[in-house]
């Protein structure tokens, strides 16, 4: 398995950024095959964090080829705002280490708007909660046919009439909505000012992988949110608009499937959610307050607070399951230390039936009781540990019986923020 998928497999927020960066070491190439600038991961290198939404984890590394996919959806001026934000920092993102798909769609001013003023208007209880930076519309856009992509920028001729058809959809909504029209200049001019920026990195994505998965590279697919979010598989309508399993690791790239190789599952020893849904096993007690305190628990994008609670193994198992999971890293256990008892979601009880899924029925997911299993917690640290040997005894039996809960093995273990603090059971790129 020469390649290696990681996606998250609760609600996001798992700590994808660390175990990718980790991972990417190993890697030649690292692809964002889904999500947008609504993603955030948060990079912790010899004490400096850099602080990614768009870009691939593998930009912060000298010599690994990054691509971002054509299933992303892509601002053209969030990209140049993030990419001067990170070479401040002293990290270089030139052409020759950055290519973006040539199909993806653009995220445009106009999908922002719509995106805050439906969040805005919508009433009580109806909320997504989304980040409002134009995600769903953009994508609606693209199933719709009439996305201007970014393969567009390198033909300003033909910018007028794909804007004109994009328009003829987003007028009407907007009077709709009681917002004035957009004019066809604007969003031309919104686009040919960044264009210049954007063309130097244009490829065919599909290609590129082709060749380099030819030549022996290995490739590491980072997912952005988790499985938990995924349009279809996810708490609809609590959730973000593309695909998040792995499966859309091949369709969001252009490489075959057969090419994935090692699915890796990022999963917190606790859970967490950002924005509004279903959450059967939060706590919001003192116990919710001590894991999003001692986590650090806030959106890397929005900064908003992460609602917390136990590690739901029912919604892990699913995950495994829907994604093809090889292997987990287990983030974040430090969190749990010093915990008198632990407690673990092993089972849901609906209308008085027990049963072991997440039911597909927003009426159904709010009507479920969570199953508890408690555990003695441990008084000794965790924090740091880099093997099995450093564990306390009862946070390695935590480990094992949530390996047997979600039927997936722990592949690696992670106990703090920096990179070198992680327990390594198997190398995912491990052929």
């Amino acid at each position: 398995m020469g390649n290696v998928v990681v996606v998250g497999s609760q609600w996001g927020d798992e700590g994808k950024g660390k175990i990718v960066d980790w991972l990417s070491e190993r890697a030649d190439v690292v692809v964002r095959f889904q999500g947008g600038h609504n993603a955030g991961h948060t990079l912790v290198i010899d004490g400096v964090s850099y602080k990614l939404s768009l870009l691939p984890s593998g930009v912060v590394r000298s010599g690994k080829l990054s691509v971002i996919g054509n299933g992303v959806v892509f601002d053209p001026h969030a990209f140049v705002a993030e990419r001067k934000r990170l070479e401040a920092q002293g990290v270089s993102i030139s052409p020759a280490s950055l290519r973006i798909a040539d199909n993806a769609s653009l995220i445009l001013s106009l999908h922002r708007e719509l995106d805050a003023t439906r969040e805005n208007n919508a009433g009580t209880g109806t909320k997504i909660g989304t980040t409002g930076r134009g995600i769903g519309p953009a994508y609606e856009d693209k199933v719709g046919r009439r996305a201007i992509r970014v393969m567009d920028l390198a033909h300003p001729e033909s910018l007028p009439e794909r804007i004109e058809r994009l328009l003829a959809h987003h007028n009407p909504l907007r009077r709709g909505l009681g917002q004035p029209e957009i004019d066809a200049a604007t969003i031309l001019e919104e686009l040919t000012s960044v264009a210049h920026e954007i063309t130097p990195f244009i490829d065919r994505v599909w290609r590129l992988l082709d060749q380099r998965r030819k030549a022996g590279d290995r490739i590491l697919f980072e997912g952005a949110q988790g499985t938990l979010l995924d349009i279809d598989h996810g708490t609809y309508p609590f959730v973000t608009s593309s695909n998040t399993v792995a499966g859309q690791a091949a369709a969001g790239s252009g490489l075959g499937p057969s090419s994935l190789g090692f699915v890796l599952g990022i999963t917190k020893a606790y859970t967490t959610r950002v924005g509004e849904g279903p959450f059967p096993s939060e706590q919001d007690n003192e116990v919710g307050r001590f894991l999003g305190e001692k986590g650090r628990e806030f959106g890397t994008v929005t900064g908003r607070k992460r609602r917390c609670g136990w590690f739901d193994a029912v919604l892990v198992r699913q995950a495994v399951a829907l994604n093809g999971i090889h292997g987990l890293a287990l983030t974040k256990l430090d969190v749990l230390d010093g915990l008198d008892e632990i407690k673990i979601v092993v089972g849901y009880r609906l209308d008085g039936t027990v049963i072991d899924y997440l039911p597909a029925s927003l009426a159904e997911q709010r009507r479920i009781e969570p199953i508890y299993e408690t555990l003695e917690g441990w008084k000794d640290t965790t924090a740091g540990a880099r093997r099995w040997n450093d564990l306390p005894a009862q946070a390695v039996k935590y480990v094992r019986h949530i390996e047997e809960l979600v039927e997936a093995p722990v592949t690696l273990l992670s106990t703090s923020p920096e990179r070198d603090d992680t327990i390594l059971v198997r190398d995912p790129f491990q052929d």
